[in-house]
C-alpha cells in the first residue's frame, strides 16, 4: 500500500466539504433562477411549499413558452418585412404614401409615419406637433426597401392645456393630399 503524504491531505478538501460546497452552489443557482422567472417569487415558504423540482419544471415550461413566442414574433416580423418590400400594393401601402397613424397615450401621443424615399414629411409632422402644443420627446426611423418608417413620441408642452389630438390628426391627414 502506498501512503500519501500529509501535504496532499491538508490541501485537498474531503468529500463532505466538496459535496456541501456543491449543494450550496446549486441552491444559489436555483434561487437565482427562481428569482428570474415570473410568478415563482410569489410563493412564500411558510404558506405554499413548492419543491425544487416544481420550480425547475415551471422554469423549463416558461423558457419553452418564451422560445415559442420568440419564434412567433420572428415569423411575424418576416411577414411584415415581406409585405412592406414586395406585396405592399396588395395591402394598400405602396400607392397611398404617406401613411399617418396617431395614437393618444394619455399625457403623450405617438405618431407613426410611413413615407417613401422621395418625400420626407418628418419636418412637417414635427412643425404640426409643435404648433398644436406638443413637444417632440423622441423620434426614430427605419428604412425598409423604398419606405421610411418614422415613430415620433410627443408630449404636451403645458400639461394643463394638453395637445388637441383631433386637430393634430386632421392636420396630419391634410399632409397626405
Amino acid at each position: 500500500m502506498k501512503k500519501t503524504s500529509s501535504i496532499d491531505d491538508a490541501t485537498k478538501p474531503d468529500r463532505r466539504t466538496v459535496e456541501r460546497n456543491r449543494r450550496i452552489h446549486m441552491k444559489g443557482l436555483c434561487f437565482k433562477l427562481a428569482s428570474l422567472i415570473p410568478d415563482l417569487h410569489y410563493f412564500k415558504p411558510s404558506r405554499d411549499m413548492v419543491s425544487q423540482q416544481d420550480k425547475l419544471d415551471y422554469a423549463t415550461r416558461y423558457i419553452t413558452q418564451l422560445r415559442e413566442r420568440i419564434e412567433k414574433l420572428k415569423r411575424r416580423k418576416e411577414r411584415a418585412v415581406a409585405v412592406s418590400l414586395g406585396n405592399s400594393s396588395n395591402m394598400g401601402i405602396g400607392s397611398s404614401l404617406p401613411i399617418v397613424d396617431l395614437r393618444d397615450l394619455g399625457s403623450s401621443i405617438e405618431v407613426i409615419l410611413i413615407s417613401g424615399l422621395q418625400k420626407n414629411f418628418m419636418y412637417e409632422v414635427t412643425c404640426i406637433l409643435q404648433e398644436e402644443g406638443g413637444e417632440v420627446v423622441s423620434s426614430s426611423f427605419h428604412t425598409v426597401g423604398d419606405k421610411i418608417f418614422h415613430t415620433i413620441h410627443a408630449q404636451a408642452k403645458i400639461s394643463r392645456i394638453g395637445v388637441e389630438t383631433s386637430r393634430v390628426r386632421q392636420r396630419l391627414q391634410e399632409l397626405k393630399h
